[in-house]
This record gives structure tokens, sequence and C-alpha cells, in this order.
């Protein structure tokens, strides 16, 4: 398997290689230059466990690198998390760290038993220890740069905290993460941490991220490699739970097809089941789920793809007006045409709009759908879940589940394809949107965030200023 550009300004590369440049030399995205149809392995994937089935797939596409390497790189990544027994309508399989429930109308799939409660761990253990494989035995030292809205940059801390031959650079927005998430970022003080607070918005750290990765020199000399969900590894990862929760799902309700609801912010989470559906997995349709940030709801309603203002939320990792992973979807969407891409990414850098037009049916993509849901709907879901089925909803959780049941309540979603919802981070790390909904603070309690409380933290102020990060990396790299 090699990846290209969607920009095709490189040659096709191995997956080490990708991994390990990330964002591509030239700007765009790689992605495999084919997608496995294994419509003809999906019967025999659905009795496997989640780490049986991660090594079958993502050795789909890591042809350089050995099974048994990859069998150990996958062992490890998910030991890291809690083992959660299935439900009691399950066949028993082993403790898994994804499993799925049903709550009500709709499935939802737990992602958040990993080291920091968020469903970024997920991918970004399986990629600390992809990068420590890697380096082994190279003599060489990689410099990871990520700009996070909340969750990625603690999972990425966690993923690559004490790695040989790494230092990782997290950039959050001062005081538009929430509490929980900035203390379990900066309660990490190992000496290859480097938590950088700018005084902006996340699309000013990504932006900022970006431009450091534009400037070719400056990459080589110091080293960089990405964790966001520009790198395709990250992608790889979470295309296996859309698999494992189609499979649980199928399986429980006897269904020959799933539907999805995905909160989104940077669309690679959704992107990711996108993934899933090209490769045979019988997805009827992904919602896009958004908050008031909705570019991506407005673009899927209407074709026009128009940069806005950040609105801060109660869901913070959604916070997000220019979604990184929109370029993938969009080259696929231009039939693989790289110099359609580039135009419009040029056009969308000049104008801040990229506008396209339905195709037969009246709809973008016959798999992606979208919703939105304000303030006032992810408090009432988050409410009335935890009143009616005692189930307590993350923020982010909430949108996807309020997407979801307002798409099965106006028929958008035919009432006998079962939904899931992704629950992408656990309640505790929101404890005020919690008391908010419910009048409870003690339902968004957690042992491992408790033992953070009283810690030491370290964090370096940051103008939103691209020659200031450069600088800082400069300055701690030498």
């Amino acid at each position: 398997m090699r990846y290209t550009s969607t920009r095709g300004g490189i040659e096709p590369v191995e997956f080490k290689l990708a991994v390990m440049m990330g964002l591509a030399r030239d700007g765009g995205l790689l992605l495999p230059e084919s997608f496995p149809d294994v419509r003809d392995r999906l019967q025999s994937w659905s009795r496997l466990g989640y780490a049986d089935l991660a090594f079958e797939i993502m050795r789909l596409f890591t042809g350089d690198i050995p099974d048994g390497d990859l069998r150990r790189i996958v062992d490890r990544s998910y030991a890291a998390f809690d083992p959660v027994p299935p439900a009691l309508d399950e066949p028993w399989t082993g403790a898994e760290p994804v499993p799925v429930r049903q709550c009500g109308p709709v499935h939802v799939l737990e992602l958040y038993h990993g080291p920091t409660l968020a469903f970024k761990d997920v991918a970004l253990q399986f990629l600390g220890n992809l990068f420590e494989y890697v380096l082994s035995g190279s003599g060489k030292a990689l410099n990871v740069v990520v700009a996070t809205s909340g969750d990625t940059g603690s999972a990425a801390i966690h993923g690559l905290r004490g790695k040989k031959g790494i230092r990782v650079f997290v950039l959050h927005p001062a005081g538009r993460v929430s509490p929980v998430q900035a203390l379990q970022m900066t309660s990490v003080i190992d000496d290859n941490v480097f938590n950088i607070a700018i005084d902006g918005t996340f699309d000013d750290a990504q932006r900022m991220v970006k431009a450091l990765f534009s400037d070719l020199p400056f990459k080589d000399a110091h080293s960089l490699g990405a964790v966001n969900s520009i790198n395709w590894a990250r992608i790889l990862a979470q295309v296996v739970y859309y698999f494992y929760a189609a499979f649980r799902t199928i399986e429980r309700t006897k269904a020959s097809e799933v539907a999805f609801s995905v909160p989104t912010g940077n669309f690679g989470d959704v992107f990711a089941g996108y993934v899933a559906a090209q490769m045979g997995l019988p997805v009827r349709n992904l919602f896009v789920a958004t908050n008031e940030n909705d570019i991506l709801d407005r673009f899927f309603r209407t074709g026009v793809y128009a940069r806005g203002e950040v609105v801060p939320t109660l869901s913070p990792s959604m916070d997000i007006q220019v979604a990184s992973n929109f370029e993938r979807w969009l080259y696929l969407h231009f039939g693989c045409d790289c110099g359609r891409l580039r135009d419009a990414m040029a056009d969308f850098a000049a104008t801040g709009r990229i506008e396209l037009k339905a195709g037969e049916g009246g709809s973008l993509d016959p798999w992606l759908r979208s919703g939105s849901a304000d303030t006032a709907s992810t408090l009432a879901t988050i409410r009335r879940f935890h009143a009616d089925f005692g189930r307590v909803l993350d923020p982010h959780t909430a949108v996807g589940v309020a997407v979801a049941t307002e798409a099965l309540a106006s028929g958008a979603i035919d009432g006998s394809t079962p939904v899931v919802c992704l629950a992408t981070a656990h309640p505790a790390k929101f404890p005020d949107a919690i008391a908010r909904a419910t009048g409870d603070r003690s339902l968004a309690v957690c042992a491992r965030i408790e033992a953070l409380k009283g810690l030491p933290t370290r964090s370096y102020p940051l103008a939103a200023s691209e020659r200031e990060l450069a600088d800082f990396v400069d300055l701690h790299t030498r």
C-alpha cells in the first residue's frame, strides 16, 4: 500500500514514511492510492475481539511493517485501556476497550476508556507506539508539534510522554479548553513535554502548526512530526472502531446496515467512518453532527463551505471553523483530481469560501448527512438521557445524540436502521456542563481526574504568532 498527496506534488510513499511525514511536503494530506474492498471478509471479522480486528484491518495499510511487529504495536496500544465487559445481552469475547451500549433510541459507542478519557486515545496510543517503533535503532529524533482544541493535546501527551527520541509541543487556546482538559495537559511535566498556551483560538493554533510544517527547510532541520488528524495513521486507527461498532450493533439488532452520528470538529473522526464505508462496511449514513460552529452542517445542507467566527460552546473540542480533514473528502469528491483540489483550496485561502453543486438526488454525497445542536439542545439532551435512561452524556456526545434523535424523529433515518452515536469523551471532563444540565455536579466524577487535582502544572504562554512558535521550537530542540 502506497500513499499519495491530495495535491499531487509528491511521489507515492510507503506507510512508515507517510506516518513520519504527517502533512505531505506539498501541503496536502496523504491518502492510500486505493481502499481495499473487504466485503468478503466481513463475516469472518465480525466475531473478532478489538485488538484482533485492529490487526486485520491495519495490516492492509501497513505493508512495510512485518505482521509480528504490527501485532505487538497493536497489543501494546490497547493494553493501555481499561478493559470493559460487554453489555449483558452480548456474547463474551473478552473485555474490550470500546464497548457498544444501547441507550433508548440509539446505540452508544464508548470511546473514552483510555488514559485521558477521550476518543483520541484510540489513535494516539497506537501512533505513539508506532513512532517509537519507526525511530528505534535509527538514532534519529522526532519533534511532534500539535494543535489541540481540547482532547488531542492530552491524548498526544499521554501517547508520547517518556518515548525515547521524541519531544512533543502541544498548542492549546488559553482559556478556551475545559479546566479538566487543561489540567490533563499541564499536569504532565515530563522533560519531553512542552505545553504552550496561545493567546488565540484553536484555528489560530492550527494555522501556526500548518505554517511550521509548510516551511520545509525548518521542518527538515527540526525533524517535525504530526499527530493531529492530518496524520493518516490517526484516521487508520479510528477506522477500526466503525467496523467493531457495526458488527456488535448488527449482531444485536439483526439489521443489515447501520447509521452513525459523529460529533464533528476537524472532520477526522467522521472521515474514518467514510473510509470504512468505502471499504465495504454496510453504512447507511454518516451524520456530521456540529454545534454552533456549523460550517460543515451548512456545507452538507447548502454546498457552501464558508469560514465564520469561532463561537465558544459547551463542547470546546468542536469549536472549529476550518476542518483540516475536509480536504481529504473534497479530493475524493473531485474524483482524485489534484488540480481541481488545488484550485479549490487556493480559492478558499483567498476568499474563505468553496461552493459545490449537489449531485443526483440533491445530495453532495450518498453517505454523508448533517445536523447541528445548539447549547439549549445539548443541555436538554443531557438532561433527558439522564432522566429517562440513567445515562450521563458529555456535551460533545450529546451533540451527536441530539442530531441522531432529531433525524430519527424526522424520518431522515429509517426507524429500522440502528443508529450508533460516538461517545467521544467521559462526562467527568465537563462537570460544569453536566451540572448546568442536571443540577448535579456529582454525576461528573472520575477517579482518574480526581487524582490530577493538586498536582504541579507547567505551561508556556505564547502569542498567536507563527514566528514566535518557530523560535520556541528552535530554542527547545537544540
